[in-house]
């Protein structure tokens, strides 16, 4: 087996240290021991986009929370049409300078698109600076609803971030969210928040298989 190689690492906001490690052609980001992503799991951040896109306009006004390792904003970029509007909100600086430096054939050039806009921002401050901004909001921030990274985060999935989320939406507006693990109250806390709420089940590899990741897509 090929060893992990450690390539760069930088200290998340709020505290702990982020790395990124390569082992062969495979990329993973990590945090402490914890795998946080990974190049060889893509199908439930791309179909995050997928899901979302398919149900806004192609020129739709988009914001993703987290830019992870692109797969999300690749998939959303192939299904939006020129006109659309993408703004990426990513916390930590070093996560979009790695994704230009030793992963930029991962990124595969989508930082560059005309359409693409990033913010080196915390995305619920971006939500705050937005009402009635976006036709979709796409959050794949921490683990999802159940944080693992920072603390910070778990203000995004509370009453009054899901309350912000809705107020940055357009007119028909939805809120897409990922998450590693079901959670069922959760889903009844959109609902509370005056979303319709759907929820699908992905495997995390575009193959279909890997474990069973959950994205809800909560329309206004």
């Amino acid at each position: 087996m090929q060893p992990r190689i450690l390539i760069d690492t930088t200290t998340v906001p709020g505290g702990g240290e982020m790395r990124l490690v390569q082992r062969g052609q495979d990329w993973f980001i990590m945090l402490g021991r914890e795998e946080l992503m990974s190049s060889r799991m893509s199908g439930s951040e791309e179909a995050l986009a997928t899901l979302a896109c398919d149900r806004v306009a192609a020129d739709a006004r988009l914001l993703i929370g987290g830019y992870g390792m692109g797969f999300t904003l690749r998939a959303a970029l192939t299904r939006l049409g020129p006109k659309a509007q993408v703004t990426v909100a990513e916390l930590v600086p070093a996560v979009i300078a790695w994704a230009k430096g030793p992963m930029a054939e991962i990124a595969a050039g989508c930082l560059d698109d005309p359409r693409v806009a990033i913010a080196i921002d915390d995305v619920g401050a971006v939500i705050a600076a937005g009402p009635r901004s976006y036709d979709a909001i796409l959050l794949d921030v921490d683990n999802g609803p159940d944080g693992l990274t920072r603390t910070g985060n778990d203000r995004l999935y509370s009453p009054g971030g899901l309350a912000a989320a809705k107020a940055a939406l357009r007119p028909g507006g939805l809120l897409a969210i990922w998450s590693a693990a079901p959670d069922a109250a959760f889903a009844r806390a959109l609902g509370r928040a005056g979303f319709k709420v759907e929820e699908v089940v992905i495997r995390a590899r575009a193959s279909g298989k890997g474990a069973r990741h959950v994205i809800w897509i909560a329309r206004i």
